[in-house]
C-alpha cells in the first residue's frame, strides 16, 4: 500500500522520542529533523507520561526495554488516556511474540534494533500521513452522513440552532459522533472563521482541567515554567467544545458556571480576572438530568449548558445510515492507503447483510474501526464478511493492528495435539505467524519489502520470521 505523501506536511506532527540511552534519542531526533519534524525527548516512561501534561502527542517512538517502566507498560498507559496517539516500539530484544502482544495493546508498528534509518523514515512518513489524513476531515469539513430520517431530523435542528450564539448540549452514547456534530455547529455558525478548540473533561484531573481551560501563571504549580493562556482565552471569539462534562467534579462545576455567567476566567495562580468571549458546546454520554436528581451534577449548570439539547440516536436506531457510513469510511480509507485515484474494494452481499444485522454497541466509531480493519485484512478487490471481525454476539473485537487479525478458530485450537498449555500456545502462535506472513506475501505477490511495510515490520525482521518458519517467498511470486 502507498500513500500520496505530497498531500500532507508531516513536519506539523508532534513526536516524542523515549529511550534511556541518550545517543539513541539524539540519533532518532536528528533523523526526524530530516523530515522537518522537531521531536521532543524523554529519558524514561515516567518522563514521557509527564510530557502529556503539556498537550497531546501525535506519535511516540519508544524503546521497549527501559528501567522502571518498560515500553510495553508505557504503551498501555498512553493508550488508556490518549488512544489517538500512535506508538512505535523499538527494541534489540524483540520477538514476534512480544510484537504480537504489543500490537494487541495498540502499538502501530514494531522495529527491531539495529534498525535501518530508511525503514524508520518510511514508517514515520506513512504513519504520519495516515494521522494527518484522519485528522483532516475533522478540521476542514462537516461531511455528515444523514440518510436515516432520525439523523435528518437531528441535522435539521443543528442547522437551525447553529447561527444562534446559544449554548448547546449534544447528548448521545459513546461513538455516535458528538464531536462531529459540534464541529458542524461551529462550521455553520457566525464564528465559523474562528477557532474550534475541543477538551475532553474526562481525560484530565480537575487541577489540569482548570489550567487547560482557564490558563495559569508562571510558578503557580510544579512544572508551570511560563505563563499560559487557557482555552477560553485562546479561542478568541470562536467555539469551545467540552466533551464528557458529566465527569467534572462538583467543585469544578461551580467554577465553570461562573465563567458562563460572567464571561471571565481567573488563571491558576493569578490575582485578577481575564475577560473572554466564546461560544460553548458541551457533550455527554450520560443522563445529566438523572445526575442532577442524585445531586451529582449542579442543576444551575445543567440549565446553563442545555439551552438547546441535540440528541444523536445510536446507530442501531439509524438503520438507513449504516451502509452509507460504511461506504464513506471505505472510500476514505482507500484514498488514505492507496491514493486518491484508487478504486475501493467491493462489499459482497453477505458482508452487507452482516453490517446491517450487527447491533453496533460501539456506534459509528465501531463501524469506522470495523471498516479500517477489513481494509487491512482483506487487502484485495472485495471485502468478505469474515474480514469485518464481528463475533456472533454482535460485539466487535477491539481494533487491532494488521499483525493481530489472524485468529485461531475453534477447529484449529481443537486440532492442536497437546494437553500442555505452553506447547499449545506455542503451536497456536506459530500457526498465527505462518498464516499472517503467508497472507502478507500473497497480497504483495512475493515482494518481501512491500509485505514487511504493510505489516509494520522492517525487511530484516520480516525475513527473520520467514527463516524461522521455513516459508519460501518464491512460491508467492
Amino acid at each position: 500500500m502507498s500513500i500520496p505523501m505530497h498531500d500532507f506536511d508531516i513536519s506539523q506532527l508532534r513526536v516524542l522520542v523515549v529511550d534511556d540511552e541518550a545517543d539513541i534519542r539524539l540519533g532518532l531526533t536528528r533523523l526526524l529533523e530530516s523530515l522537518g519534524i522537531e521531536a521532543e525527548q524523554a529519558a524514561d516512561g515516567r518522563e514521557a507520561l509527564a510530557a502529556f501534561t503539556d498537550g497531546e502527542w501525535d506519535l511516540v517512538l519508544t524503546d521497549l526495554m527501559m528501567p522502571g517502566m518498560t515500553g510495553a507498560e508505557l504503551l498501555v498507559e498512553i493508550k488508556k488516556e490518549h488512544p489517538q496517539t500512535a506508538v512505535v516500539l523499538l527494541t534489540g530484544f524483540g520477538s514476534i511474540q512480544v510484537a504480537v502482544q504489543c500490537l494487541q495493546d495498540g502499538a502501530s508498528h514494531f522495529l527491531t534494533k539495529p534498525f535501518d534509518n530508511q525503514d524508520v523514515l518510511s514508517i514515520i512518513q506513512r504513519l504520519g500521513c495516515q494521522l494527518l489524513a484522519r485528522r483532516q476531515p475533522r478540521e476542514v469539513g462537516v461531511a455528515m452522513v444523514a440518510e436515516d430520517p432520525a439523523t435528518q431530523r437531528m441535522l435539521d435542528l443543528v442547522r437551525q440552532v447553529a447561527p444562534r450564539p446559544v449554548p448547546v448540549l449534544v447528548e448521545g452514547e459513546s461513538g455516535t459522533g458528538k464531536e462531529v456534530v459540534a464541529r458542524a455547529l461551529h462550521r455553520w455558525s457566525s464564528v465559523s472563521e474562528g477557532k474550534f478548540l475541543a477538551v475532553n473533561c474526562a481525560a484530565v484531573s480537575d487541577t489540569l482541567l482548570e489550567s487547560e481551560l482557564f490558563g495559569h501563571v508562571r510558578g503557580s504549580f510544579t512544572g508551570a515554567d511560563r505563563d499560559r493562556s487557557g482555552v477560553f482565552a485562546e479561542v478568541q471569539g470562536g467555539t469551545v467544545f467540552l466533551d464528557e462534562v458529566a465527569s467534572m467534579s462538583p467543585a469544578f462545576q461551580g467554577k465553570l458556571l461562573r465563567v458562563l455567567q460572567e464571561k471571565v476566567v481567573r488563571p491558576v495562580g493569578a490575582d485578577r480576572d481575564v475577560r473572554v468571549d466564546f461560544r460553548l458546546i458541551a457533550a455527554t454520554n450520560r443522563d445529566l438530568e438523572a445526575l442532577v436528581a442524585k445531586g451529582e451534577f449542579r442543576e444551575d449548570l445543567y440549565f446553563r449548558l442545555r439551552v438547546v439539547p441535540v440528541y444523536i440516536p445510536p446507530l442501531r436506531e439509524r438503520q438507513h445510515d449504516i451502509l452509507p457510513l460504511a461506504l464513506h469510511f471505505l472510500l476514505r480509507e482507500t484514498k488514505v492507503c492507496l491514493g486518491p485515484d484508487a478504486q475501493p474494494p467491493e462489499l459482497d452481499a453477505e458482508t452487507i447483510h452482516r453490517l446491517m444485522q450487527h447491533s453496533w454497541p460501539g456506534n459509528v466509531r465501531e463501524l469506522e474501526n470495523c471498516i479500517m480493519r477489513a481494509m487491512i485484512v482483506g487487502g484485495g478487490e472485495r471485502i468478505l464478511s469474515h474480514h469485518l471481525g464481528l463475533d456472533e454476539k454482535g460485539w466487535q473485537r477491539e481494533e487491532q493492528s494488521a499483525a493481530t487479525v489472524v485468529q485461531a478458530s475453534p477447529a484449529q485450537v481443537g486440532a492442536i495435539e497437546s494437553d500442555d498449555y505452553a506447547e499449545a500456545k506455542r503451536q497456536t502462535v506459530e500457526r498465527f505467524q505462518r498464516e499472517f506472513v503467508e497472507r502478507a506475501l500473497e497480497h504483495s505477490q512475493g515482494n518481501v519489502s512491500q509485505a514487511a511495510l504493510n505489516c509494520g515490520l522492517t525487511r530484516a525482521a520480516f525475513q527473520k520470521i520467514l527463516r524461522q518458519l521455513g516459508v519460501d517467498r518464491g512460491s508467492f511470486s
